[in-house]
């Protein structure tokens, strides 16, 4: 399957993430992930090009596309499912390292016992039906979890700030940005978590020259409990900005938070 540079163009301006703006938690990572084939960026990109044709900012049914994504790797694994939603939802799936703590962080949140996060994943997280979540991306382009850039080869007139990751970030950010706070003063969620973001100083001056009064909190990292992140609230809406990842490097346990302990500590810090 070929990418299209109509269907291409329609996913940066349009695609947001998954789940519902009206969810009372949004998570925004740094990039959609994905894209270590060209195929598997055309089958996201044409679904969405072909159910959501409409402009604007678009959240989608991560369920609904991911039967379209087909796996398309060797190894042990290769035969036991075909495609996205079958890895990640059917009776044989995969927990995501991510999601897992995104799940136990929401929960540490509302004080809420911990849940089956396996099965949660599989039934509850993201649903735009049930609107208790929203995976939004910083950057719309699936990026492998190598960050190399696989978009420079592309033969795409009209998108030539493709030639480098740099000018494809520059040429988005402020659009995207713009359309997230907007997003946040419209359906004020009440808790905004960024995670993953390498550029901490222009997310503060982007977010302050949308909410003038928006006055930021540096709160340091507990070993293997809380990240450090930056805190500030905006209209009602906690929103917190991290670094780290919800998931450990390497596998290895020493790199990882507690992310229902952080939640908790967010509520605390919330209702004091």
């Amino acid at each position: 399957m070929v990418i299209e540079e109509k269907a291409l163009k329609h996913w940066i301006d349009n695609f947001y993430g998954y789940g519902s703006w009206q969810a009372p938690f949004w998570f925004i990572g740094y990039e959609e992930g994905g894209g270590e084939v060209p195929e598997e960026v055309a089958d996201k990109v044409n679904y969405f090009g072909r159910v959501h044709a409409q402009t604007g900012g678009e959240l989608c049914d991560v369920r609904e596309l991911y039967r379209h994504v087909a796996i398309r790797w060797d190894g042990p694994k290769k035969n036991l499912f075909t495609n996205r939603h079958q890895y990640r939802f059917e009776s044989n799936a995969v927990q995501h390292g991510v999601w897992k703590n995104l799940i136990a962080f929401v929960h540490g949140y509302k004080a809420e016992k911990l849940p089956d996060l396996l099965a949660y994943q599989q039934h509850n997280f993201l649903s735009p039906s049930s609107h208790n979540e929203a995976l939004i991306q910083l950057y719309p382009l699936p990026s492998p979890h190598n960050h190399a850039w696989y978009y420079s080869w592309l033969d795409m007139p009209e998108l030539g700030f493709l030639k480098s990751r740099e000018l494809y970030e520059a040429h988005v950010y402020e659009h995207r940005m713009h359309s997230i706070l907007s997003n946040i003063s419209t359906y004020k969620p009440k808790l905004v978590l960024m995670y993953g973001m390498n550029n901490i100083n222009t997310l503060k001056k982007t977010i302050q020259d949308f909410f003038p009064d928006a006055k930021f909190k540096m709160v340091k990292a507990i070993k293997q409990q809380i990240p450090q992140h930056h805190r500030v609230d905006l209209e009602g809406v906690t929103m917190l900005i991290t670094t780290q990842i919800p998931a450990l490097r390497h596998n290895r346990i020493e790199t990882g938070f507690d992310w229902e302990e952080f939640g908790k500590r967010v509520r605390s810090e919330t209702h004091s």
